[in-house]
């Protein structure tokens, strides 16, 4: 084996092993209330990390673009539209936006 298999082996077992520790003994921990909640929401915390930044940066000549998107399939999303139909009008809504700013 060359030296990169190497490497690429050993990252892979060092990223596989930190997954699978948890995975096999969550089951018989215990949590209290308060931390089961805290783990429930990490992952909404997580996805809105990795959608803000992109929200603020969809067009750097626009910036409001991205804020209007994100109004629109949140409210959307409030109302409990299906998700298809939530992407789909967020996308009618932007191209409409789009075609009017240059009047403005």
């Amino acid at each position: 084996m060359d030296y990169i298999s190497l490497v690429i082996l050993g990252c892979a077992v060092v990223t596989f092993i930190p997954r699978l520790i948890p995975a096999l003994f969550v089951d018989k921990i215990n949590f209290s209330p308060k931390f089961e909640k805290f783990l429930n929401l990490i992952p909404y915390t997580a996805l809105a990390a990795l959608i803000c930044p992109g929200v603020l940066t969809v067009d750097s000549q626009l910036w409001y673009i991205g804020l209007i998107g994100a109004v629109v399939a949140a409210g959307l999303a409030w109302k409990k539209v299906p998700m298809g139909a939530i992407v789909i009008l967020t996308v009618v809504v932007l191209i409409t936006v789009y075609s009017i700013v240059p009047f403005f």
